[in-house]
Order: structure tokens, then sequence, then C-alpha cells
């Protein structure tokens, strides 16, 4: 188990908590802008590579630990962030969520109202995709931080999913501000929005809802500035032959930037120190110059992949990036020769630095369910800060520190440690030649 010296020493000064961390997109954010974060993150392989870039992480289920582990998160967290598993109401997943919502809206005023939780545990349990439940997760540890003795309400609230939950951070909003019910007394500044990447500098077409809250004292929550243009996703429909061809958008107009391309941010970070991104293999006569072939389909017919060439943004980095078909020319299109981005290269699509250690297994599907990190810097910054990231602060997230293996293993006996309190089965070592080290 890890002593109290070394648990003391990696909490001090956090203020973030995580829920939902996965890999890391709020916590790189975080520490970018100055700030310490720890994150909870039930998925063994995304707190590997947390435990590998140095970011505190407890290995649990979120509602378990707020139900009996409350006390462990350290009381200078004052901040409170949050992206709840979003397939139930993606429109990539089977829909569960959209229909589900205003049974959800429900719940969240059931939780206000303060019926029994139990009560609610076991209707929740009977929805038809039980993930749509965990949506109401940063609600409930809100509820518990103002009803536990010695601790105070979060100061800031800041929670990111998918666009189709947008009318829920609506009725999060409407009963923040209120302060009624569990909430009486206890009211917040709060707005959402729905969010672009590629105007925040994301080289990649991804729209969020965003809600941020706030407590009284720090004057009204203005909505992000945008930086970039955005991405014209609506433009003339084209087939493989053409992907060579085609012009980019018009250049940028007033102070906005033109969006950022796959070619811009992949050749950037190439050419930054020991960088794992090598791009030679995308170049032609010395110039980037590649199409890719999505893995989805569009306009509802599974077959008709979409198609982006190098000079614009990646379409939505998904857990499926893996599969998006790379291709140099046409002919190597027509030959069937497809070529496929490497996790470091998905991880800077993403805007995560180029080193970042990327550890354990489905590193692609951690890679799709992170937060971009620099849309996280334009969130937090505003949140916490009150204006955007600074130039000097966006130029140095391109690279990540080292971290010590001492730190690794600190950070995992932190996180794991006996592995009796971490979810369920998730420490089970598949029997094979050779036996898993975890």
């Amino acid at each position: 188990m890890n002593s109290p010296v070394t648990q003391v020493r990696h909490l001090e000064g956090v203020r973030i908590l995580d829920l939902f961390a996965g890999p890391g997109g709020l916590d790189v954010a975080a520490h970018f802008l100055g700030f310490k974060s720890i994150g909870i993150e039930w998925d063994r392989n995304a707190c590997e590579t947390r435990y590998a870039a140095g970011l505190p992480t407890i290995h649990a289920d979120v509602s378990l630990m707020r139900e009996t582990r409350f006390d462990e998160i350290p009381k200078t967290v004052d901040v409170l962030a949050g992206g709840p598993p979003c397939q139930s109401f993606s429109v990539a997943g089977n829909g569960a969520g959209r229909r589900a919502l205003n049974t959800v809206k429900e719940f969240i005023h059931r939780l206000v109202d303060g019926e029994d939780e139990a009560q609610i545990d076991e209707d929740l349990r009977a929805l038809s995709d039980p993930r749509t439940a965990l949506v109401l997760e940063p609600f409930r540890w809100l509820i518990k931080a103002i009803e536990t003795e010695g601790r105070e309400p979060y100061k800031v609230i800041i929670l990111e999913q998918v666009p189709a939950v947008l009318p829920l951070w609506e009725i999060y909003a409407k009963l923040l501000r209120g302060g009624e019910g569990r909430l009486e007394g206890v009211k917040y500044e709060a707005e959402y929005w729905e969010l672009k990447t590629e105007q925040f500098g994301v080289p990649q077409t991804r729209t969020r809802a965003v809600l941020v809250a706030r407590l009284p004292g720090h004057g009204a929550i203005e909505p992000l500035e945008t930086t970039h243009l955005p991405f014209d996703l609506h433009r003339r429909k084209r087939n493989a032959t053409q992907a060579d061809t085609l012009p980019t958008d018009s250049a940028p107009t007033g102070t906005k930037k033109r969006w950022i391309s796959m070619a811009e941010a992949l050749d950037a970070a190439s050419k930054l120190k020991d960088s794992p991104v090598d791009v030679s293999r995308l170049r032609t006569g010395g110039r980037m110059k590649f199409f890719i072939v999505s893995n989805y389909g569009s306009g509802g017919d599974p077959k008709n992949r979409g198609r982006r060439q190098s000079s614009e943004p990646a379409f939505t980095v998904t857990g499926k990036i893996s599969r998006n078909k790379v291709y140099k020319s046409i002919a190597e299109y027509e030959a069937g020769q497809s070529d496929r981005f490497t996790i470091p290269e998905s991880g800077v699509l993403q805007t995560f630095p180029h080193n970042f250690p990327w550890s354990g297994k489905d590193q692609a599907q951690q890679v799709g369910n992170a937060v971009p990190p620099r849309l996280g810097m334009h969130i937090l910054g505003k949140a916490l800060c009150g204006n955007a990231p600074s130039d000097e602060e966006l130029a140095n997230a391109n690279t990540w520190p080292s971290v010590s293996q001492a730190t690794t293993d600190g950070l995992r006996r932190l996180g794991c440690g006996d592995r009796g309190q971490c979810p369920p089965k998730s420490h089970n070592v598949i029997r094979s030649r050779q036996k898993s080290v975890l």
C-alpha cells in the first residue's frame, strides 16, 4: 500500500476533481494552466496512461467512490469537472439516451427534491442502457459535497458531453441557478454552450455540449471567445478522385485565424525534439499530401464513407480512428494500399502533446474518448481565470514533461493500492504462455 507521506506528496495542492477522467484530456489542460487535478477512472488501460503521464488517479467506479470512499477526495478540491460516458447519447450509439432524455430530466428533479436514493438507483438500473444514469453523477457529487460535514460546495463545475446532452445541461443550469431543494442556499451562475473544436485550434471537427457553473462573486460567465474560423461541413460533395485537387477553404478574415489542418498539426509535431510522430511516409516530393476515408458512413448510407484531405481538419477523432484509411494518392486508393494514423498521430489530432505516454491496451479508444486538451484549456481558462489561455501557455502545451518510473509506480500504488477496491475483474490476468504483470 502507499504510505501516507507519498499520498500527501501526490495529492498536495489538488484543486480539480475529474470524474470519468479517461487518459487525461482535462487533466492535461489543467497542468498547462498551472492547476493540479485528480481523476477517477474505472478503465485500467486509461489508468495506465495516466500513471505513465504522472497524473494522480483513483482506479474506481465513480458511483461507488461517491457512495463509500468520498472522504478520500482531498478537501482542497473546489472544482468539479466531468465528461460522463456518452455512448447512449451519441449519434453514433443506439440512441437509448436520446430517447430517455425526458426520463433522465425527471431523475434530476427527483434527486434535487430529496427522494429516496435507493429507489432512484433501482429505477435507474431499469433503464435500457445503464450508462445513461452516469450523466447524473456530477449532480450527485455536488449534492454529496453540500451535505457532507466538513465539505464546502464546489466553487466551479465544468461538464462536457455530446451535443445531444445540451437539454440536460439546460436543466442542470436552471437548478444550479435556483438553489432549491437539496441545493437550498447554494446558487450558481451557470451557462451552457455548444462548441466546435476547430474554432479553438483543434485540428478536427467535433462538437461538444459544455456547461460552466460558478459560485457568485466572480462576475457573469461570458461565452468562450473563439480563436479560429469554423470549417464548412456543407461544402460540395466529393469523391475519391477529387480529393487531391479540391482547394482549401478561403483565407481568414478579420482577427480569426483559419482552422488548423491535419497536415499543419502533424508536420509541426514531427519537428519537435525526439518526436514519435514521423510523417515522412505521408510526404510526396517534400510536401505532405494525403486524404483519409472515414470508417463511418454518412447520410444514412454505411457505404458512403466521408473523405477529408490533408489540408483540412480531421473528422471527429473517435475510438475507431485507427480504422480510418489514409492514402497518399489516387493510385494507392484504387490499388487498396492504405495506411493508418499511429497512436501518437491520433493523439496530436486530439491536441495531446506529441510525446504523451500512451500506455495499456485499447489506446485508440483512449484517444477517442478524451476531451481535446486544447479545448479543455479554453474552457478551464474561462471558468477558473476568466480569460482564454495565453499564446505562451498554448505553445508550451505541445510537449509533455518526462515522468520518472518511481513517480509512475507511486501513482499506480495510490490509484490501485492492493487492487482490493478497484473495479471488479479489472485486474484479472488472462492466462496464456506469458502472464501479464498486472
